[in-house]
């Protein structure tokens, strides 16, 4: 656990900086604020191909969905954090590059950057302080838990679900045609392409909803079965 987190908190940092030196070292005529901008988003691309073969690797290892267990979920929270809390840091220095030529005060680049990026650093809070600790309790039956899984089955549902509805009402709205109508009367292939986007996610939501069922069936309900 601890040395997963000590290679998290060098791995980003260190990839960031070396990504950085070695933009101003290639491309002299760069600015310093070029080279940061793309550094940070070539580690977030690093990050999310490391997230995604993570999850690779997880789905392929285990052959219970509900009860199959992988070293690296476990692990792989612990390498999470110390990216969190260098993404917010990029960002911040991000906007202080972005603003540095405006003489701002350093306590007003600060407001400006935890304004403009609320949700984003919401987000990360969130993550570092809420699901985080809550993910390591290992405490399936306790309160916490349980409110955790119903904000997970929800944020989900409205996020990566009825997004495909809520688009196509707004382009119904936006057209004059009803929520029924916008289906025929937009090209087939967004369509076929929707479907093909919204069928894993509604896939995994059972899973989801599947692995609630079984956190909500208290012990003595077990054990009247």
């Amino acid at each position: 656990m601890l040395l997963t987190l000590a290679w998290g908190a060098l791995f980003f940092p260190g990839l960031f900086t070396l990504c950085t030196w070695a933009l101003r070292r290639s491309q002299p005529g760069w600015s310093r604020t070029d080279c940061v901008m793309i550094s940070t988003r070539l580690v977030s691309s690093v990050h999310a191909v490391l997230a995604t073969g993570s999850g690779i690797v997880i789905i392929r290892s285990c052959d219970d969905v509900i009860t199959g267990r992988h070293w690296l979920a476990r692990e792989y929270v612990w390498f999470l954090i110390p990216y969190m809390i260098y993404d917010s840091y990029a960002m911040y220095l991000c906007e202080w590059c972005r603003t540095r030529d405006q003489n701002r005060a350093p306590s007003l680049t600060l407001r400006n950057f935890l304004s403009r990026n609320r949700l984003m650093i919401t987000h990360h809070a969130v993550i570092l302080f809420v699901l985080v600790p809550i993910a390591q309790l290992k405490q399936q039956h306790t309160l916490l838990y349980k409110v955790n899984g119903i904000l997970t089955l929800a944020t989900f549902l409205s996020c990566r679900i009825l997004l495909f509805p809520f688009m196509y009402w707004s382009y119904g709205r936006q057209q004059g045609l009803s929520l029924l109508q916008v289906p025929f009367s937009i090209p087939f292939y967004c369509n076929v392409a929707n479907a093909f986007l919204i069928a894993p996610q509604i896939y995994w939501f059972c899973l989801l909803c599947r692995k609630a069922a079984r956190l909500f069936d208290t012990p003595q309900a077990k054990k009247d079965d």
